[in-house]
């Protein structure tokens, strides 16, 4: 598949940090596993990147329970960040990225400072190109959302993690907030050179059945993805991109190409696919398609171009 047209690089302005990607189309952390879990469904060479499950220091077991409830285009997941831990990613996963030589974004979480410092000190020991912090997961007890809803906790953390890590530094923002523009504003000033957002809302999902004469109630809480939240991340990321001058790579909801120009209107750099490849594993590959075959039709020769007629029309 010919995508020459869709390479891009997202640059810090400020520090000229900057990641290269053969495409902005970026499967998102929680929907595309570790390392090629896809590769049966696509050419992974459509991504401009992977971002792999959230990784903290220690494996994780994730949420008891049902963990997945299907709503009117959507999804709520409360899988609780279920993963290897970090040695068992470098020593097992790292090395099959490496060998296939697949871009990807290190998704890390944490429950304490010190958990994000320790990972962003192996990722840079280890020479990862772009981490991702997920600040803004809301299905855990501690960590995440208790840095990324403040924005002077985040500001301490991101300028500890870039203190830490010398490569591409992104910062996951959670739209469970009164005031995306400062918690944008807090990441940039901590040294963060991008942000992708938006991560999932909280939301509840009840079913309700009546059997042999009683009501049989079911509900899980957790995070809403899909289509159904794409008006709240068109919202954030035009917010966001009012507010900061670093590069913002966006998702929530994309599941179509027009969702790409959409979002390019507002102001997005790259773009996160998640909820949607549950539904078409091959929709990464589908939207590159689709991107790269309306540039040649409409005669502009790069992704930038594009971008920009967009933005500035």
């Amino acid at each position: 598949m010919g995508l020459e047209n869709l390479k891009t690089t997202l640059i810090n302005p400020k520090t000229n940090n900057s990641l290269t990607l053969k495409t902005p189309i970026i499967g998102a952390s929680g929907t595309y596993g570790y390392v090629d879990e896809y590769e049966n469904f696509i050419d992974l060479n459509c991504l401009g990147a992977i971002s792999t499950k959230g990784i903290t220091l220690e494996k994780r077991p994730g949420n008891s329970g049902d963990r997945i409830f299907e709503v009117q285009n959507g999804m709520i997941n409360r899988i609780g960040l279920e993963n290897v831990g970090i040695h068992a990613f470098l020593e097992e996963k790292l090395p099959k990225l490496i060998e296939k030589k697949i871009d990807f974004l290190l998704n890390i979480a944490g429950s304490t400072t010190e958990d994000y410092e320790k990972l962003a000190l192996l990722a840079n020991e280890y020479n990862i190109k772009a981490i991702e912090v997920n600040v803004s997961c809301p299905n855990v007890k501690q960590g995440c959302l208790e840095f990324g809803l403040n924005p002077n906790a985040l500001f301490e953390l991101t300028k500890k993690i870039r203190k830490n890590y010398d490569g591409f530094l992104i910062v996951k923002l959670s739209p469970n907030t009164q005031d995306i523009k400062a918690l944008a504003t807090a990441a940039e000033q901590g040294g963060a050179d991008c942000i992708s957002a938006i991560n999932t809302l909280r939301g509840l999902g009840i079913k309700v059945d009546y059997i042999a004469n009683k009501f049989i109630k079911k509900s899980v809480q957790g995070g809403l993805s899909g289509s159904c939240i794409k008006p709240v991340a068109l919202y954030m990321v035009n917010q966001i991109k009012q507010a900061v001058k670093i590069p913002v790579i966006a998702m929530g909801g994309i599941a179509k190409f027009e969702d790409l120009l959409e979002f390019m209107a507002v102001g997005a750099d790259a773009f996160q696919i998640g909820t949607a490849n549950f539904i078409n594993p091959s929709i990464c590959t589908n939207l590159a398609a689709q991107l790269s075959n309306f540039m040649d039709k409409n005669n502009f020769k790069d992704f930038n171009e594009l971008k920009g007629a967009i933005q500035n029309d």
